[in-house]
């Protein structure tokens, strides 16, 4: 059976969402972070407008047409570059461990730069820690690494900061 066979790749919907917090953590685990998760499923569903509400993120699994069980997901959302415009940013790309150096990684993430370019996207932006062994699939696949290329540095500010901020335009 080939890969475009054994697999299909599709918008999640509501249904799918379990798995794909199933997955949310074992992604977590893989990267140490086992308590970091928050998300509950019906966050995923209303985050991800299946609910009638805005959609923030694009949510798609992967599925085992033998098993016919989700084995990996990806999640995006739109952004923009005032450099290039229209970007897409791949928040997750998780498969399971059983389904790896199967092509199935690299079929979700074709699949996502096809959507990228459906959508007239100029980049797809990632992140990848440092010791994840995943780096050389990104650097096979042709993604280029920021960090080491035009050393960009990657920032957050979390909630109880944001909140912080906010507050001080009361001043």
């Amino acid at each position: 059976m080939s890969q475009k066979d054994q697999f299909t790749f599709r918008r999640a919907d509501k249904t799918d969402m379990k798995a794909v917090q199933e997955m949310i953590q074992e992604l977590a685990d893989f990267e140490r972070m086992s308590q970091g998760p928050e998300l509950t499923v019906e966050d995923l569903i209303r985050d991800a407008g299946l609910d009638g509400g805005p959609e923030y993120c694009q949510v798609y699994v992967l599925n085992d047409n033998v098993t016919s069980s989700s084995i990996g997901y990806a999640i995006c959302f739109n952004s923009y570059s005032t450099w290039q415009g229209r970007s897409l940013f791949l928040e997750d790309l998780y498969v399971r461990p059983a389904y790896r150096k199967l092509g199935a990684g690299a079929r979700i993430f074709r699949e996502v730069a096809a959507m990228a370019v459906k959508l007239d996207c100029r980049r797809l932006d990632f992140h990848v820690l440092s010791w994840n062994p995943a780096r050389e699939f990104y650097d096979h696949l042709g993604a280029t690494d920021l960090t080491a290329t035009e050393n960009w540095h990657f920032y957050r500010v979390e909630q109880q900061q944001l909140v912080k901020l906010a507050k001080e335009l009361d001043l």
